[in-house]
């Protein structure tokens, strides 16, 4: 009995380890969301002067423009949410840098009736010891994954 548990702590616990790294970057270094359920609409997440900025690119990670696109932005506990305030800008959106540790959460609809797509990452802006990208930019374990595989 004790060997199925410490085989699910031990799978666990690989689990957190890897679970920093292995994000797609786009064209500009930022965090690619995926804001399609087909893989044809993303999302671009880099920070700059204490903003995030949210870009639109294609399937092919190119500049894209929805002038009725929306987004909004919470992020908190998920006791205590806090919206974020989200400007519409000429390449996508911005909106306020989060503090570290939190989750962000981010609903992307194309237009007024669209249906929204739910996006969401950790803002985790901590140096990875291997890459030393910050945590929440970090490619480690997608490196690492194809080495596994051999």
């Amino acid at each position: 009995m004790k060997t199925p548990i410490a085989l699910l702590a031990l799978a666990l616990s690989a689990g957190f380890a890897l679970a920093h790294g292995g994000v797609e970057l786009g064209p500009n270094g930022g965090r690619i969301l995926e804001f399609s359920k087909n893989e044809t609409l993303h999302g671009e997440v880099i920070l700059a002067a204490d903003k995030f900025q949210v870009a639109l690119l294609d399937k092919d990670q190119k500049p894209t423009a929805l002038p009725t696109a929306t987004l909004t932005a919470t992020s908190g506990t998920g006791a205590k949410p806090t919206k974020l305030a989200v400007e519409k800008t000429p390449t996508g959106f911005a909106f306020p840098a989060v503090a570290a540790g939190q989750t962000v959460v981010l609903q992307f609809r194309d237009s007024a009736t669209g249906k929204p797509v739910t996006a969401r990452f950790k803002f985790d802006p901590s140096n990875c010891e291997s890459c030393n990208h910050p945590e929440w930019l970090c490619q480690c374990a997608a490196a690492e994954a194809p080495k596994k595989a051999k």
